[in-house]
């Protein structure tokens, strides 16, 4: 059952699939009757999810379930895989791939490839205070506090001791 992300509990599960580019206004506007109707029909062992999904910051799908009404079975979380895999075949973007980090620099998202950060930040490109979308956030509530946050405040702090 769909219900809008804003009304999810802080406690809801969430799933970030981060884009490779930005989306357009016109591919987020085409795409959300497919979110909607992806969270409407979603479902656990014949049951269905209390669910929502939205594009954040124009580059990151987020799907929400509020886990108190049901669980997702790995049949359920199969599915929303294949989902986005649709959804990366429809708009010609990537959202699987996990190479990439992805942080707020002057005010747009810049993707980084993994094997580039040390050398990033030896540069000075990357200071601790760099907002970083971490794409393992769990929860809303994290979600809604630390997307993005900055980057000492999360797994990446090694690299600015």
């Amino acid at each position: 059952m769909y219900v809008p992300f804003n009304q999810l509990p802080d406690s809801a599960r969430i799933w970030i699939y981060q884009a490779d580019r930005p989306l357009t206004e016109a591919e987020i506007a085409t795409l959300q009757p497919a979110l909607q109707h992806f969270a409407t029909e979603w479902t656990s062992h014949g049951r269905a999810l209390q669910a929502s999904a939205e594009i954040l910051h124009h580059q990151f799908l987020v799907v929400g379930l509020d886990e108190a009404v049901a669980d997702a079975s790995g049949c359920s979380i199969d599915a929303s895989v294949r989902f986005v895999r649709a959804v990366e075949d429809a708009l010609g973007v990537s959202l699987l791939e996990k190479s990439r980090l992805a942080f707020l620099v002057n005010g747009q998202v810049e993707l980084l490839d993994r094997r580039e950060l040390k050398a990033a930040v030896a540069a000075g490109r990357l200071a601790s205070d760099t907002p970083y979308f971490d794409a393992t956030v769990a929860r809303k509530d994290h979600l809604q506090n630390s997307f993005p946050t900055a980057a000492s405040r999360t797994w990446l702090a090694r690299y600015f001791n």
